[in-house]
């Protein structure tokens, strides 16, 4: 899944969930839970795909693991217990979602690392740097691609949807508050 995607549906399950449980609201901090949704993103994609392409040939790689979101989890604890601040515990559950968004545990060398091994799957494609990211954008304009990536790209424009929805919700909340203070 994609940026849009995975911040669209990772605000839109909160905000779901924050109607039928309300408490949720003041536990998860919705700026941090988004930032979490992309980390794994952010982290694995430009490591695995760009910078180190040649050793990983992957853009699931650590951020994509059980394990990093576990450490998350357990920083964000310590720090609660310690300051009282969600910051760290929104950004675990924002991970929490995006590896089970892209459906890790179908890939479980990746997402019990290291219990398998040390070593990350690589992927079937050849993985060059940069002109992987510019093939890709190339390729994204050509129908075959659009056809195959079909679940992606309505997942990204649900998510943006959503994202869009949340905006206007959390700004005309935010701003009528204002208007009668």
């Amino acid at each position: 899944m994609l940026l849009f995607g995975h911040l669209g549906i990772t605000l839109g399950i909160f905000f779901v969930l924050g109607i039928f449980i309300p408490q949720l609201r003041n536990i998860i901090n919705p700026r941090y839970l988004a930032i979490g949704a992309i980390l794994p993103d952010l982290l694995d994609k430009p490591i695995g795909e760009v910078i180190f392409a040649s050793t990983f040939a992957n853009g699931r790689i650590i951020g994509h693991t059980l394990l990093f979101s576990l450490l998350l989890f357990l920083a964000g604890l310590y720090i609660y217990e310690k300051r009282k601040d969600i910051r760290v515990l929104s950004l675990s559950a924002g991970t929490f979602l995006h590896i089970f968004e892209d459906q890790m545990i179908s890939d479980p060398k990746t997402f019990f690392w290291p219990l398998f091994g040390w070593n990350f799957p690589r992927d079937s494609r050849d993985y060059i740097g940069v002109e992987h990211l510019i093939e890709m954008l190339m390729k994204s304009f050509h129908i075959e691609f659009l056809s195959t990536h079909l679940a992606e790209i309505l997942a990204i424009v649900m998510g943006v949807i959503i994202g869009v929805i949340l905006v206007l919700y959390w700004s005309k909340k935010k701003f009528g508050k204002e208007e009668f203070q």
